[in-house]
């Protein structure tokens, strides 16, 4: 890999960019790259999203989001080409290999490509909705790390924040209670049991998990009240399903809201190149005014948001050289 385009990779991953911080990493980014037309675009939440055209009507635009997960973890660059730490594949990889490709192609005499660098992609795609539809093009290309396989379709989201309400009592006499934590157990016992969301020829089972769950009754106590949040990875045979399942729990003793989601979505596998499906989400639904999305980029995704968090330099080279095939692909 080009060692200037190195040595940029090492300073923004000395960045912490987690989410809510991406800002700093946006105004560096604006000082630090070039293009014909370039501008600093507010989300409305004191973030930032980037974007650098080379011309006024791209065909191709070249995005990926500028924040992380946590915890932050500083850079190391390996002897053996690998390199370790957050946002090294998801997504400060995927930014070197767009950007990359974008000084690849001026080099070139091209000019009609940008590049979209987005903020809040992992906290709800923030950056994205707030730029949709101010930029069309026939074809948008999103760099998630993919192994360099693009993605022929992804999972649905549906995202829900459960309230659980129950009657304290002393533990040692439960019979004059109403454990919120019973009712939170018997409704997974439920969702665990549930065997109408057959299994997606394509996407395969429907998942989900739970995250803030929370109940601070002490141990002696039985719970008033419980509360967490819901989240299910959908196909297209159960998005639908899993929708009416959800508004059919609301009652009484639970308060059930929709915090948002998106439908499970094919997308473009250009020619010569074989897809694979995926389970993760990304800003592509987000995006309005492209006539063809391919996700595709270096890195797995199971290293990403994990501690041991990796690229390799052989494979952002790779990258780099398919992002160049996709906007020569693009008629």
């Amino acid at each position: 890999m080009d060692q200037r385009l190195t040595e940029l990779f090492r300073k923004i991953l000395e960045i912490d960019s987690t989410s809510g911080q991406e800002v700093g990493l946006a105004r560096f980014l604006y000082e630090q790259l070039e293009a014909p037309y370039k501008e600093l675009l507010e989300v409305g939440d004191g973030s930032l999203n980037l974007l650098l055209k080379w011309s006024e009507n791209p065909k191709v635009v070249y995005c990926t989001h500028l924040d992380t997960v946590p915890p932050y973890i500083p850079p190391r660059f390996e002897a053996d080409g690998s390199v370790w730490g957050r946002g090294s594949c998801d997504a400060k990889g995927q930014l070197i290999s767009l950007l990359g490709a974008c000084l690849a192609l001026e080099e070139k005499g091209h000019r009609d490509f940008a590049l979209l660098l987005l903020s809040g992609e992992e906290t709800g795609s923030f950056g994205a909705k707030a730029f949709s539809g101010r930029l069309s093009a026939p074809l948008l290309v999103i760099g998630e790390p993919t192994e360099n396989i693009p993605v022929s379709a992804t999972k649905g989201t549906l995202s829900y924040s459960l309230h659980f309400s129950g009657k304290a009592s002393h533990s040692g006499y439960p019979e004059y209670g109403d454990s919120a934590i019973e009712r939170w157990m018997d409704f997974m016992m439920e969702l665990e049991m549930e065997n109408d969301w057959s299994r997606d020829k394509v996407l395969g089972e429907t998942t989900w998990n739970v995250g803030m769950l929370s109940s601070l009754n002490p141990q002696n106590v039985l719970s008033p009240s419980l509360s967490c949040q819901l989240y299910f990875r959908t196909t297209f045979a159960s998005h639908e399903k899993v929708k009416a399942w959800m508004q059919k729990k609301g009652n009484s003793r639970l308060e059930v809201s929709l915090r948002g989601g998106d439908e499970p979505r094919n997308y473009y596998v250009p020619e010569g190149f074989k897809g694979k499906v995926a389970a993760f989400g990304s800003d592509a639904p987000h995006l309005q005014g492209f006539e063809k999305k391919i996700i595709c980029g270096p890195g797995s995704i199971l290293d990403a948001h994990t501690e041991k968090e990796k690229v390799l330099l052989k494979d952002i080279d790779i990258a780099i050289n398919n992002n160049i095939r996709f906007y020569e692909g693009c008629n």
